[in-house]
């Protein structure tokens, strides 16, 4: 059965959104001021090798994450760091909402029969290429509430925010999670790997 991971920046307390939302916390966003290291950025490159399904919220495309990333694969098609541009323009896409009745973009589907339904109908697609989550804090955080993440990618940023959201909300029994993987990279980022356990 196929993977969902979910894929967040988190500052260093744990939030994956500020309280202050104006608050430039984030080594990269989707702007051209990229503070990751190429280490990092060849690391963000393997990780869409192994997707060929992005699971989005409504709020996430309709902000213009397919359209941002659709222009930067077309202006560096020869650049390695954007290689993962390409990857989300060619990779199916699934759209979970019961408010949008059909899509405007590409390889793109909308998905209405419910959150659990639709993503394990997801997993049990045959293949073994990983499906990738992108999306806000109240998506992720439903998926989590759900049960239906597989895998945790924590990009943690070297600030503190604090105060803010997150994307675990279980506050009788918590969540327990078995490290997969840790690394830092020399632009203070250290990415954290987590399945449930």
């Amino acid at each position: 059965m196929r993977k969902l991971v979910l894929q967040m920046q988190m500052s260093v307390d744990g939030c994956v959104a500020a309280s202050n939302s104006g608050l430039d916390w984030q080594l990269w966003g989707w702007g051209d001021r990229w503070g990751w290291d190429d280490a990092l950025r060849q690391y963000f490159n393997e990780v869409f090798e192994s997707v060929d399904t992005l699971l989005l919220s409504r709020k996430i495309i309709e902000e213009g994450y397919l359209d941002h990333w659709g222009r930067a694969a077309r202006n560096f098609p020869a650049n390695p760091h954007y290689a993962f541009a390409r990857k989300v323009v060619d990779a199916q896409k699934v759209v979970l909402t019961d408010k949008l009745k059909s899509s405007r973009w590409p390889r793109t589907i909308i998905a209405s029969a419910g959150m659990v339904p639709e993503v394990n109908a997801l997993k049990q697609q045959p293949g073994d290429r990983n499906i990738l989550c992108i999306g806000g804090v109240g998506f992720a955080s439903a998926l989590v509430a759900q049960g239906l993440v597989d895998e945790f990618q924590f990009f943690v940023n070297p600030s503190a925010v604090g105060g803010g959201r997150s994307v675990f909300h279980d506050q009788r029994n918590g969540h327990k999670l078995r490290l997969l993987g840790s690394k830092a990279y020399e632009c203070g980022v250290v990415v954290n790997r987590y399945a449930p356990d």
